[in-house]
């Protein structure tokens, strides 16, 4: 490898100069690349030439640019056979925030300084922060993929994730704590709202709030899930957007979750009246069949609250989407001082709600855990709830 100075004159008249490394790469190919700055040659040529010697060089002439990249990746998704919604996401991310924005460059541009800047244009341009943390997750994914392929060296993704020691990072996902009363209906407001709730309606907003599943698994929990000789339920599959049966969310999210006394005798008595279908559904609509999420927030979740008061400043429900109740339960389960009962450790909390690690469920409940419950004290805390 060598650094060379080009000088030439343009037409009119002026004096230039570049700096060139010329080099060959380990399959013994020659390649030029020219800089402005000779710092930035010097760097380049520092680095190749480590690359080089580990064969793991690859030149900007036999990369690809980002865009193809997330292509090939999008392809290999499919061949996965994930399901159709990640997979819808994922297109979303590349389609929508990664090629527009960044989709003409090479690979070989993609470095920690780059993704920084990417990241940084998402925020100037109005992405959640939620949104942010999501595409940057899949910008990592097509890098992953295009080094397996052996289409760059580096994923800088995953390199702005280590610290100085090389230890990986988290990346922040969930930092902003739930809050109770704006994140998480406060026991008052879970208390009117099931006051007010009826028949089905009534039955399923127990079984969302005293289990903390997510609104997919309650569209898919199926009768032979349920043991009333257990009192438990087992979250063995899933609904998704497009109404299609799959498996839980994670491997984590195949769990069984004990049922307060208060919702064993209510899904007893619902059990007599539920629709019946081929997929022996508990939540089924009319016909017995999946009930489409939206038709569960728009006729179901959101009137009770209205009805219970429970309202934003406009007038609409205050807790817009079922996760609200999820994260009631978990902070429910963590923390039962007002009641007089003590709180389950973070790690049965973590298996009680499906989460695939520790570390999601403490990003997110961590500053509400205080002590350790028993599902007496649980069963006594349900009874108040249901109170009316």
């Amino acid at each position: 490898m060598a650094i060379r100075v080009r000088n030439w004159t343009t037409a009119k008249g002026e004096a230039k100069s570049a700096y060139v490394v010329d080099y060959y790469d380990q399959a013994g190919k020659r390649h030029i690349k020219t800089f402005s700055r000779k710092k930035d040659a010097q760097a380049f040529d520092a680095k190749t030439h480590i690359e080089v010697a580990g064969r793991l060089h690859i030149a900007d002439a036999d990369t690809i640019t980002v865009s193809a990249a997330a292509e090939l990746w999008l392809t290999s998704c499919d061949a996965a056979g994930l399901e159709r919604s990640t997979v819808a996401q994922y297109r979303q991310h590349v389609h929508r925030h990664i090629v527009p924005l960044i989709g003409t460059h090479r690979l070989t541009e993609v470095s920690v300084p780059f993704v920084r800047a990417f990241l940084d244009k998402l925020r100037e341009e109005g992405r959640s922060e939620a949104m942010q943390r999501n595409v940057r997750v899949s910008l990592g994914s097509v890098l992953s993929d295009a080094q397996e392929r052996g289409l760059v060296v580096r994923n800088a993704v995953k390199e702005m994730g280590r610290d100085k020691k090389g230890r990986t990072r988290h990346s922040g996902r969930h930092r902003t704590q739930v809050q109770a009363g704006v994140d998480i209906p406060t026991p008052a407001e879970v208390k009117v709202i099931l006051g007010g709730a009826t028949g089905r309606v009534r039955v399923f907003l127990m079984t969302a709030v005293f289990t903390g599943m997510r609104a997919s698994e309650l569209r898919g929990l199926r009768w032979s899930d349920v043991d009333f000789s257990k009192s438990s339920i087992t979250v063995r599959q899933r609904a998704d957007a497009y109404q299609e049966i799959g498996s839980p969310k994670s491997k984590k999210g195949r769990r069984t979750i004990p049922m307060v006394s208060g919702l064993a005798k209510a899904l007893t008595e619902w059990q007599s009246q539920c629709p019946t279908g081929d997929q022996d559904l508990v939540f089924p609509n009319g016909a017995g069949n999946i009930e489409f999420h939206v038709n569960i927030i728009r006729r179901l979740y959101a009137p009770v609250q209205i009805a219970a008061g429970v309202t934003s400043d406009d007038g609409g429900p205050k807790y817009p989407g079922l996760h609200a109740l999820r994260h009631f339960y978990a902070s429910w389960c963590i923390n039962r001082k007002e009641d007089g009962g003590l709180g389950l450790p973070p790690k049965v909390v973590q298996e009680r709600l499906g989460h695939s690690s520790i570390q999601m469920t403490l990003d997110v409940y961590g500053h509400l855990f205080d002590k350790g419950d028993t599902m007496t004290e649980m069963d006594s805390a349900a009874d108040m709830l249901l109170t009316v």
